[in-house]
């Protein structure tokens, strides 16, 4: 492939993953909103919705790696759009036909969950197959920054148009950008894959993608810091809405542009990363970055009224800001430093265990909001977010500038390779 075609595909690859997620983005204000405001959705029934929308990593987390590994790259990008697609699309069908409920709504969200895991872990083995290793820092901070600026912009645009035209219809957006993904990544080359006579047994490639990641220095304790940065994630997906529009009392509109805050903060820390971790290191980052995620955790529950609303965007912005210069960071390093034969399953660990956390603290955020109410709640994950530096202060990272200083014996070449 030459480098304007490696161009090429690039940016058709970069223009369904941004089509995806400013649909995705509406979804994420038009499908809590539907639950809420249409099917008038208790506190554990938010949770369950929240966390049925990451449950999947749970589930097929780890065999996933195998899986992406396995199938045509491209093939299972496409069937997860398609699936994701029609999906989505049956709630506005169920709402038309007067039958739509929350137990519908748990059910695509699981059906959207588990294509998420398969398109995400062959995205991002996908990327450094056509980025150069030289250039991956870079193209980690603009996807990034894109899905930022998606962020910022999808749910002000969901926002406005459940109040124009309803909750159910918006989700319709979100069911027409996946399509529109699947036509453009089906217009990108196939992988070519040299597969063994025989694959080795299931199990063992797991296992083997799971020692790797949980015995290496740095990959372990940024997984676990992810982990708890998550859980945290998990719980603000579930009690956000129910915050804002049953405590707050903000109109539909106005919780569109409150979630859509994040983006700022994630837009600035993508932005950013490239030069913080060039003036700081990758290391140092890390830990900068963790503390200003637990100051805006803690900030988001504060006040009431206006200065609540002023809180909420504050510590949301910082948070996101954190969660994105961790985030770039680290999987920047694990595309770098995975063996190629490893990457799918070293992807697919961390992904397991650390999205693993967001479903667990959605539903234990939506118990605890029926019981204690949202605000509470939210100080109490807040509170949580503290594992995430400290993760870190516990293993060799603490003494680290770059994450690369550490120098690490590199295993002997795995038997999968071997198999082939």
């Amino acid at each position: 492939m030459s480098v304007g075609q490696g161009a090429g595909v690039f940016w058709r690859w970069w223009t369904a993953g941004t089509t995806s997620s400013v649909g995705s983005a509406v979804g994420a204000v038009a499908l809590p909103l539907t639950a809420l405001t249409v099917l008038d959705a208790s506190a554990f029934e938010m949770g369950l919705v929240a966390a049925a929308s990451y449950v999947a990593w749970l589930v097929i987390g780890l065999p996933a790696g195998v899986i992406v590994q396995r199938l045509p790259l491209r093939g299972a990008q496409v069937g997860a759009d398609l699936a994701r697609a029609a999906a989505v699309a049956s709630v506005p069908l169920a709402w038309w036909w007067g039958r739509l409920t929350v137990a519908q709504l748990v059910v695509v969200a699981l059906v959207v969950s588990f294509a998420n895991v398969l398109f995400d872990v062959a995205n991002a083995t996908f990327l450094p197959a056509i980025v150069g290793r030289d250039q991956l820092h870079a193209r980690n901070s603009l996807t990034s920054a894109t899905h930022a600026a998606t962020q910022l912009s999808g749910p002000s645009l969901g926002g406005v148009a459940v109040q124009a035209l309803g909750a159910v219809p918006a989700v319709l957006v979100d069911a027409a950008s996946y399509l529109v993904s699947a036509a453009l990544l089906g217009s990108l080359p196939a992988r070519r894959v040299d597969a063994p006579d025989r694959w080795p047994p299931v199990r063992a490639m797991i296992g083997e993608g799971w020692r790797y990641v949980t015995r290496h220095p740095v990959m372990g304790p940024t997984m676990w810091t992810a982990t708890a940065v998550n859980f945290v994630c998990g719980a603000q997906l579930a009690v956000y809405p129910l915050y804002l529009v049953r405590e707050l009392h903000a109109p539909a509109a106005l919780v569109g542009v409150l979630l859509a805050v994040e983006g700022v903060g994630s837009l600035v820390g993508a932005t950013l990363t490239p030069w913080i971790t060039a003036r700081w290191g990758t290391a140092r980052s890390l830990l900068v970055a963790c503390v200003v995620a637990v100051g805006g955790a803690f900030l988001v529950p504060v006040g009431a009224g206006w200065p609540a609303y002023l809180a909420f965007a504050a510590g949301n912005v910082a948070f996101a800001g954190g969660v994105v210069v961790l985030s770039v960071t680290t999987r920047t390093y694990r595309q770098i430093a995975s063996p190629p034969e490893l990457l799918s399953r070293v992807m697919a660990t961390v992904r397991f265990v650390s999205w693993g956390a967001i479903p667990v603290g959605g539903l234990l955020a939506g118990a605890l909001a029926g019981l204690a109410g949202a605000r509470v709640t939210l100080f109490c994950f807040a509170a949580a977010t503290v594992l995430a530096p400290l993760a870190l202060l516990l293993s060799p990272v603490r003494r680290l500038r770059d994450l690369t200083d550490l120098e690490i014996d590199e295993p002997a070449a795995p038997e999968t390779v071997a198999a082939r």
